[in-house]
């Protein structure tokens, strides 16, 4: 159908709402398939949740920071005729990350599976064979989940329907932390075998054990850092879209995308201009994309009374900040750090279930500036802690300008126990709130990665890169299929490129490439 529309009108205009990481790699696979794409963005930068921001000479990655699977990048850039490593330089870090926890024991997590046998040994000695159990759980789901299903279609519900035989057989009903607890038995090692679907929203106690492919792709693709930050990537990526004679326009807020019969036309921007294109491609939050940008648009499936039914992933609270005359103190301190709180299952309960902002928390904290030094000025440090925290859908809403100062004395007590005295070395801050993300990245309740990433919130149930709601118009990014992350963000435009056909022939476009 899609074909038949672009063959009709020859129209091989694309207009990509959003530039984040999705919105740039759909761009960068239409341009490769011969499309004019136009870029809008209302942002001063791109890269939408993966851009920086500049303070003091400090520079803050404000959304991801790890970069895993390096395969996802390598593939997009082929497509288009480059090298993604002459464009950006990918670092391998090692370790990955360290685990702290209260009581002074910690767990240092690399890709080498007899060191990280001895690590397990160290903290608790009867869970080895467990632990080896797992990342052989760990395995059969990435083969399942990542190789089988990340880029494919599944708009369709047979795509999905035929998996659950499998999905039966690896129990995916159970929770990630239900198969963490069925394979060890210390909770320092349930928790850093259950954590890692915190860092794409979803709750561990809910989330699939699906989700446990984490596991596997660290240890066999590593754990990476790209010099300048995620802002290089969408930097380079953007770089690419321009040399494919697509145009990127930031500072552009699009209000609605306009729909005419069943069938996208372009859009209209907040400044009333409007852009024609038979091809919408939309970045933008899926809750916002339905919600907002259709909101005088017939819906037959993403209507507001069933969006307000789904889940939501949870909330982030992250203080970004600079110190002077520290690069060599804190020398036990790494690239990445996760403190974990004196709960686990109850601090879980409070963000995702009660949605109660707790004294406790855990913090995952980031110094790139041990990899990178180009992030602060010299001698000095760049730093971010992140805070998981309650969404502001819940029904007593934390209220953040009253809480906001108090919780960062908090978080600058845990801290201490980590960096001691970097309050004596501050130089500059700035602190994001989920009322930060609700306004800045139009994020529905603020959330910081869209919709929760639960079985009935996946694959088919979630939104589709195909939307049902108007031809010509697809989704990409975090709120569609395959989900949150940035491997299943960038995929998201390989699943778009399988289903958008290349554009129809124009001779305009020949003589621009030309």
């Amino acid at each position: 159908m899609m074909k038949d529309i672009l063959s009709s009108t020859g129209d091989n205009r694309a207009i990509v709402i959003g530039a984040g990481l999705g919105g740039l790699s759909a761009a960068m696979r239409l341009g490769a398939k011969g499309y004019a794409v136009t870029v809008l963005d209302k942002l001063d930068r791109v890269g939408g949740r993966g851009s920086s921001l500049t303070q003091g000479g400090h520079r803050f990655d404000l959304g991801p920071t790890i970069v895993t699977v390096p395969q996802v990048y390598e593939k997009l850039w082929a497509a288009c005729g480059r090298d993604f490593h002459a464009d950006v330089d990918l670092r391998p870090l090692t370790p990955f990350y360290e685990i702290r926890w209260p009581d002074g024991s910690h767990f240092t997590v690399n890709g080498d599976t007899e060191e990280m046998a001895a690590e397990v040994a160290r903290l608790s000695p009867g869970d080895v064979k467990g632990y080896r159990q797992f990342l052989r759980d760990s395995h059969a789901r990435y083969k399942l989940g990542f190789e089988g299903m990340v880029a494919q279609p599944m708009h369709r519900i047979w795509e999905t329907v035929k998996v659950l035989p499998q999905f039966a057989k690896l129990r995916a009903d159970r929770s990630i932390l239900g198969l963490a607890k069925a394979r060890v038995k210390d909770e320092r090692l349930r928790m850093a075998l259950s954590f890692h679907p915190l860092f794409i929203g979803g709750d561990p106690r809910k989330v699939t054990s699906i989700y446990a492919l984490v596991s596997y792709l660290e240890k066999e693709f590593g754990v990476h850092y790209a010099m300048g930050g995620v802002q290089a990537i969408a930097d380079a990526m953007a770089d690419v879209v321009r040399s494919q004679c697509g145009t990127v326009r930031l500072g552009q807020h699009v209000e609605r995308i306009a729909i005419r019969d069943g069938a996208a036309q372009g859009v209209t921007l907040k400044n009333g201009q409007t852009l024609a294109a038979p091809l919408v491609i939309s970045n933008a939050d899926a809750g916002h994309t339905y919600g907002t940008l259709l909101r005088d648009a017939p819906r037959k499936r993403w209507t507001d009374a069933k969006l307000q039914k789904r889940r939501w992933s949870m909330g982030l609270f992250v203080w970004y900040f600079g110190t002077a005359g520290t690069r060599d103190k804190w020398a036990d301190v790494g690239h990445h750090t996760i403190l974990s709180g004196p709960r686990y299952d109850g601090l879980l309960r409070d963000i995702f279930q009660r949605g109660k902002l707790a004294d406790d928390m855990s913090l995952y904290v980031h110094r790139p500036s041990v990899t990178d030094p180009s992030v602060a000025p010299a001698g000095g440090d760049t730093f971010y802690a992140l805070s998981p925290v309650p969404h502001l859908g819940h029904r007593n809403p934390v209220d953040w300008p009253t809480e906001k100062l108090r919780y960062q004395g908090k978080v600058a007590m845990v801290l201490d126990t980590l960096i001691p005295g970097f309050r004596e070395h501050l130089t500059t801050d700035l602190i994001y709130t989920p009322e930060d993300f609700r306004d800045r990245y139009l994020s529905p309740h603020g959330s910081g990665f869209s919709l929760e990433p639960r079985i009935l919130q996946s694959a088919w149930f979630r939104p589709h890169n195909i939307s049902e709601e108007a031809k010509g118009l697809f989704l990409v990014g975090a709120g569609t299929h395959p989900g949150a992350g940035v491997p299943g963000v960038v995929s998201s435009a390989e699943v778009l490129g399988k289903l958008v056909p290349d554009a129809p022939f124009t001779p305009s476009l020949k003589m621009a490439a030309e």
